[in-house]
Formats: structure tokens, C-alpha cells, sequence
């Protein structure tokens, strides 16, 4: 009996020591696969990481190269757009640039030509004027002597909105989405070609988009296809390029701005190719070359 007991004990005693080392083993082996997961998501990490400071290390590699070029030029004789490549850390990178002059500054063109670019777009002339208006409502300075801007903030109030227009110069583009009275559609289309950096209240239409400059009060069809296909030609021939535009020279210039556009699209080692968009500010006698003004990118997607 003492022996059977003992055999029987034996038997048990294996049994749980048998599912003892199983636990063990399978709370290893899940160790083992959040230690592997961990390891996976670490390099991915890494390599996102990597691929991070590469980007941003060839996208200021590229405004840096830029403001030297203009930089390095004086500014009656400096180029207002241009492009180049150039390779970094492993990566091929494409650059171009060109002026702001050649956008619509919201914060210094006046009315009409405001109103051209909602024209083009295809507003009607008195929705175009009051969208222009509204623009313009919307940078005006409140003063006690302006009754015009006090009817401005009331008519905010009276369709409902919780804010009132800045009455101040726009600091980004985006804002147009809160002026009042301007359709989505329009300022969704109109929103590329203005700008709040040139301080212009001209439009350089040697590198302005023809949108831009089929707004120009005065500007023609016939005259837009008759400029544009010379235009480029006649970069130099200042007197040629006013007589080509008629009355539409009023709102133009051939000079460039100190706020420069770069667009940088950089190819990565592995193939992966990251868009990205800054605006610099020249400046002179100064600790630095520039200022960054903006910068966007796709790399996030």
C-alpha cells in the first residue's frame, strides 16, 4: 500500500511540474513575441525617425543653398525664380523658387485686383466687388472715426458668428475661410495665387500663374494669350512688357519681393519621394541670411 501511495504521489508530482515548465515555456514564448514586436516597431521607428531628419535635413539644406544663391547677387540684379538639384546624406533633391511678388498680397492689393482673381474664377463683377470688399473689411484697422468698419463687425454679429474680423493686416492665407460672405468653393480655388508676404500691392507678372494675371483690371483674353507667349521672352524688354499689358500695367512690376517661395521635393535613399513647401525672408545686414516665414511638408501624408 505504502508503495502504491508513493507511485501514485510520484505521478501527481511529475503532472504538475509538467504543466508548471508548459506556464513557464508559454509565458517565455510571449515574452519572446512582445520582445520581437517591440524590436519591429523600434526599427520602424527609427526608420521613420531617420527618414525624418533626412527630409528636414535636405529641405534646409535647400533653403539654405537658395538664400546664398540670391543672397550672393545684388538685389536689382537678382533673379525672381529659378531651380535647382543637389544631392544630400544620400538623398536626390529637386529645388525651385520664385518670388512672392508674384502672388496677391491680401494685405496690400487694393480692390479691383482682389476682385479680378474672383472674376477669373468666375463670381459675377458685383459678387466679385464684394468679395473684394469683404477682404478688405476684414484687414481694415478699427478706428473711432470709421464707421464703415463698425458696420463691418456688425454685420459679422448679425449673421451669427462668434468673431469679428481681425482688423488687422491676415497673417496666413487660411484665414480667408473666416471672412465673411466668401463662398467655399471660391476661396478654395482662389486661396494658391494670394500671399501675405510680398507687401505688394503690385503683381510681378513675368512669373505670376496666368490666373493671377488674367485678374489684372484691364487684362483681355486677347491680350493674356498675346502676353503670355511673349512674356518670357521679353524679361528684360521692361517698356515691351508695359505695352503688352495696356491698361492692366497699373497693377504690375517686374520686380521680385524679398519673401521668396521654395519648393523642395526630396527622393529618400529608398525611393520615397516627400514634398515640401517653405517661404523665406531675405534679409540683409543681419546675423542670419533669412528668416522662415512657412513651412509644410508631406511627409506625415
Amino acid at each position: 500500500m505504502a508503495s502504491a501511495a508513493f507511485k501514485v504521489g510520484r505521478k501527481s508530482s511529475d503532472g504538475f511540474i509538467l504543466v508548471a515548465v508548459l506556464w513557464i515555456l508559454g509565458g517565455l514564448a510571449v515574452l519572446a513575441a512582445i520582445y520581437a514586436l517591440y524590436v519591429v516597431n523600434a526599427a520602424t521607428s527609427l526608420e521613420a525617425n531617420n527618414d525624418r531628419i533626412q527630409t528636414n535635413a535636405s529641405v534646409s539644406a535647400a533653403l539654405e543653398l537658395t538664400a546664398y544663391y540670391l543672397g550672393a547677387v545684388k538685389p536689382q540684379e537678382r533673379p525672381t525664380s529659378g531651380q535647382f538639384n543637389f544631392r544630400v546624406g544620400g538623398s536626390n533633391v529637386a529645388v525651385g523658387f520664385r518670388s512672392e511678388a508674384a502672388r496677391i498680397d491680401l494685405n496690400s492689393a487694393q480692390p479691383p485686383l482682389l476682385a479680378g482673381l474672383f472674376r477669373v474664377f468666375g463670381a459675377p463683377s458685383d459678387a466679385a466687388n464684394n468679395y473684394a470688399e469683404r477682404v478688405i473689411g476684414w484687414r481694415a484697422n478699427a478706428t473711432n472715426t470709421n464707421p464703415d468698419q463698425d458696420k463691418e463687425t456688425t454685420a459679422y454679429r448679425n449673421a451669427g458668428l462668434t468673431y469679428d474680423p481681425r482688423q488687422a493686416p491676415f497673417t496666413n492665407v487660411q484665414e480667408l475661410w473666416l471672412v465673411l460672405g466668401l463662398p467655399p468653393a471660391f476661396v478654395e480655388r482662389a486661396m494658391p495665387f494670394f500671399t501675405v508676404f510680398s507687401g505688394m500691392p503690385t503683381v510681378n507678372v513675368i512669373d505670376a500663374a496666368p490666373e493671377v494675371i488674367a485678374a489684372l483690371p484691364g487684362m483681355t483674353p486677347e491680350r493674356l494669350d498675346a502676353f503670355l507667349k511673349q512674356r518670357h521672352a521679353l524679361r528684360q524688354d521692361v517698356n515691351s512688357v508695359f505695352q503688352l499689358l495696356g491698361p492692366a500695367r497699373v497693377y504690375a512690376t517686374v520686380q521680385g519681393s524679398k519673401a521668396i517661395r521654395v519648393t523642395v521635393r526630396v527622393e529618400l535613399a529608398k525611393g520615397r519621394h516627400i514634398n515640401a513647401e517653405a517661404v523665406i525672408l531675405l534679409l540683409e545686414d543681419a546675423p542670419d541670411p533669412y528668416r522662415v516665414l512657412s513651412w509644410t511638408d508631406d511627409f506625415d501624408g
